[in-house]
């Protein structure tokens, strides 16, 4: 009796698995993170609304006052929003991550014999596949009301690889925040405050040239101008080399800081 009830007391998951069962068990995951916006709309509404609404009001507010013409400050800000908007949606994976945590949920999948980091990797994969979602909705948006994406299909594939490739990186950031932040509250305030900023003071929107110094010569290095000129390269022309280097190099940074402080803090909580 004793050692049935040890045994039954023991967790049945390893937390090892199979290369292609914790492939399958990844893809498993991430399948269940994105069937659950069928049960919970709003989160259909971020995906959708949010960035239809940056779009349009960038360029009916801004336009004229920024270049004299709603179509012209279009031709310019749409990378811009379309980076501004990766970054905030990683916001989603460190609410995700913390929900699931609060709520016990990590609990019950580590006592299943899966990978132990199959839910982690699943939620970050479902939240890319969300990513490519808006970048379609924002372009799509954005060559209704008149943007010309002058490189071509070509231009708008490298784009895409892009943002994917960076939000990536970020996303170690915002599971650092979901693993140590008390409830989502606090991760959507602590994500808020660290991207606004920086979205703000870049090329996102606004020209650097118009700057102050100080804040321009933040803004020359500042990761979201370096992909927003990258993304407007690619798009519509202009360098793309310099820029896409350097939006790479921070990638590759944000990654190797913050994917073993993320990982340390998953093995911790999780």
């Amino acid at each position: 009796m004793t050692a049935v009830g040890l045994t039954a007391e023991r967790p049945t998951g390893s937390g090892h698995a199979r290369p292609w069962a914790a492939i399958q068990q990844t893809a498993t995951m991430a399948w269940r993170n994105l069937v659950q916006i069928k049960h919970n709309p709003m989160e259909l509404m971020d995906l959708s609304v949010q960035p239809v609404m940056f779009v349009l009001l960038f360029t009916y507010v801004f336009g004229g006052q920024m270049e004299g013409s709603t179509e012209r400050y279009l031709q310019y800000a749409l990378p811009g929003i379309i980076v501004q908007n990766a970054l905030f949606a990683t916001m989603s994976t460190a609410i995700g991550l913390n929900t699931d945590l609060t709520k016990g949920v990590f609990d019950r999948l580590r006592s299943l014999p899966i990978a132990r980091f199959a839910p982690l990797l699943g939620r970050i994969l479902a939240d890319l596949g969300k990513q490519l979602w808006s970048l379609a909705l924002m372009l799509t948006l954005g060559f209704a009301l008149g943007f010309r994406a002058d490189r071509g299909v070509a231009g708008v594939l490298g784009t895409a690889l892009l943002i994917l490739v960076f939000a990536l990186a970020v996303s170690w950031l915002s599971v650092l925040v979901g693993m140590v932040a008390g409830d989502p509250e606090k991760v959507q305030i602590l994500v808020f405050t660290l991207i606004m900023p920086i979205t703000f003071t870049s090329s996102a929107f606004v020209r650097p040239e118009t700057m102050p110094d100080g804040l321009r010569a933040w803004s020359d290095i500042n990761p979201a101008t370096q992909l927003s000129d990258a993304c407007r390269g690619l798009l519509t022309g202009g360098e793309v080399a310099s820029p896409v280097l350097w939006s790479l190099v921070w990638a590759a940074g944000f990654a190797a800081v913050f994917f073993p402080l993320a990982m340390r803090a998953y093995r911790a909580r999780a």
